[in-house]
């Protein structure tokens, strides 16, 4: 029996031997075909998810406010054999939201995926010293223009007969912080807006779901993984005593995205790390 034979035959046994082998390398290209973009993608869990969706062979928008952040992410993704195209985007301008799903549509013809992580903090500490400026900044980036962006990009995944979109909100959603309260706010705001649009948006095909991260090491919350005090608070609500990577919340991300997930809509899952968080 020659070398190429006994590979097939070996191929042919593990796969029916072992089942989720064959499902595994499948998954792979479970998103081939699809255009994908990711708000605020050039860092943490946006660049994270931007991996996760390219790797299953989704084609990717990236953005971010800052150009040379957009050719830093276009230039890392490219060399890991990932399609993507990038372009500035401040989610709070609508010009900019436009111009991110314009680029989606004349370099990747269509768009199947809106992944809406950007968010701002500009606040810390107690709500009641927040500022009118300071809600109005919030709910704008992190609320309002995560629906806007969808209201953008559904008479596109319409087109293409279905899509999804998936909102990226937090642990605070559930759980207030500490000092973040007009954030936390912003957070809980986004669950309700997920379970607001599945209804009416899967009439059109179009699911869509939410990722409530714990704590991850990413540089927007360094300030929490970086201090010992507020760790060893945390770490006594954790069943998994660390703090979470991007790369485990993008994996869920691109999982709501595929057909693995094809029955799920309006539902928000948390990755915390057995952080107790619910409604």
């Amino acid at each position: 029996m020659n070398v190429r034979v006994m590979l097939r035959s070996a191929v042919r046994y593990l796969l029916k031997t072992n089942p989720v082998a064959g499902q595994r390398s499948m998954s792979q290209s479970s998103l081939a075909g699809k255009v994908a973009i990711v708000t605020a993608s050039t860092d943490g869990i946006g660049l994270a998810a931007a991996q996760a969706l390219g790797k299953r062979g989704a084609r990717v928008v990236v953005s971010s406010r800052k150009q040379a952040n957009v050719d830093k992410a276009v230039a890392l993704l490219q060399s890991q054999n990932i399609l993507v195209t990038g372009t500035t985007c401040n989610v709070g301008n609508g010009e900019d939201r436009e111009k991110l799903v314009r680029t989606a549509l004349d370099q990747c013809g269509g768009i199947d995926i809106l992944v809406s992580n950007a968010a701002v903090n500009p606040f810390f500490g107690n709500i009641m010293d927040s500022t009118e400026d300071v809600w109005d900044k919030i709910l704008s980036v992190n609320v309002k223009s995560a629906f806007l962006m969808t209201k953008l990009v559904v008479p596109h995944m319409k087109k293409r007969g279905g899509g999804n979109v998936v909102f990226v909100s937090s642990v605070a959603g559930y759980q207030p912080m500490q000092a973040l309260g007009p954030y936390s706010v912003s957070k809980t705001a986004l669950l309700g807006l997920t379970r607001a649009l599945a209804p009416d948006l899967a009439l059109s095909n179009i699911r869509v779901n939410c990722v409530a991260p714990g704590i991850i090491k990413t540089r927007f919350s360094a300030a929490l993984w970086q201090n010992e005090g507020v760790m060893d608070e945390f770490n006594k609500q954790l069943s998994i005593k660390r703090v979470g990577e991007p790369e485990e919340i993008g994996g869920v991300i691109a999982f709501l995205c595929t057909e693995e997930a094809s029955y799920i809509t309006g539902e928000t899952i948390t990755v915390t790390g057995g952080m107790g968080c619910r409604l």
